[in-house]
């Protein structure tokens, strides 16, 4: 890494540590201001023949959204922290959408970053969602296969409340919040570690017994989900803990 592009991450990551001092859940939206009505696209690759596993589309989308918000143009003047500072500005919206074969190819050149099975986009204003993007279905095929990938000790366990039986799309969505609240909460060099693993992280779906457990580490960084779609406002969706936390396997 550059000198240019330490500087520029430590930029991405000081806007992104913005977002969690004071409350942004109560951070607010105008219906009749477009403009604040702010969402990141998450486009799933779900091809119908030899689909990937539930766990690693997870993982994927985890990895991508934290991808684009510590990518190094978020750390500089331009379109990439425009967007993103807009976005942590309002209420942090996801919308998760299928894509497959040539649809799937198209969004490719549009600002974001592929992680395996997902692409995570650079945030916009939910009424200026590029074209290829917006055809995409928000409601899309399940997944049957649960195979988890291992678990990995140089980053976060992102553990599911199994028991709000969210969808596919629901669930990355969640995931992807926990992994930008957990880099935002991190100091900047272990960051910046992390960054240069690719942000490796898992992802296991547990019982509500061991949910619990797991959501009174005091290390755990809490989703709680605003309750838009699927969960009740208020729900803890998602907790991550650092490496070596979790009595997970």
């Amino acid at each position: 890494m550059t000198e240019q592009q330490a500087d520029s991450f430590a930029a991405a990551h000081a806007l992104l540590a913005e977002l969690i001092e004071g409350d942004y859940r109560n951070r607010t939206e105008d219906p009749d201001d477009p403009s604040t009505v702010q969402a990141m696209q998450l486009a799933l690759n779900l091809p119908k023949q030899d689909p990937p596993a539930r766990n690693q589309v997870l993982t994927d989308a985890a990895r991508a959204v934290v991808a684009v918000c510590l990518d190094e143009r978020a750390g500089s003047e331009g379109f990439w922290r425009e967007h993103l500072a807009a976005w942590y500005s309002h209420r942090i919206r996801k919308v998760a959408r299928r894509a497959r074969n040539k649809a799937w190819d198209n969004v490719q050149v549009l600002p974001g970053v592929t992680v395996g099975t997902a692409r995570a986009f650079v945030p916009s204003a939910t009424n200026e969602v590029p074209p290829a993007i917006a055809k995409l279905q928000i409601k899309g095929t399940e997944l049957e296969d649960s195979t988890t990938t291992p678990i990995v000790t140089e980053g976060p366990l992102l553990l599911i409340d199994a028991s709000l039986t969210m969808s596919l799309g629901k669930a990355a969505a969640q995931v992807g919040h926990a992994s930008m609240l957990y880099a935002a909460a991190l100091p900047l060099e272990k960051a910046r570690a992390w960054a240069k693993t690719g942000f490796v992280l898992s992802v296991r779906e547990v019982d509500p017994e061991a949910f619990a457990k797991c959501s009174g580490h005091p290390n755990a960084v809490v989703v709680r989900d605003a309750g838009y779609t699927e969960v009740a406002p208020g729900s803890v969706t998602v907790v991550a803990l650092p490496p070596g936390t979790a009595p997970i396997s």
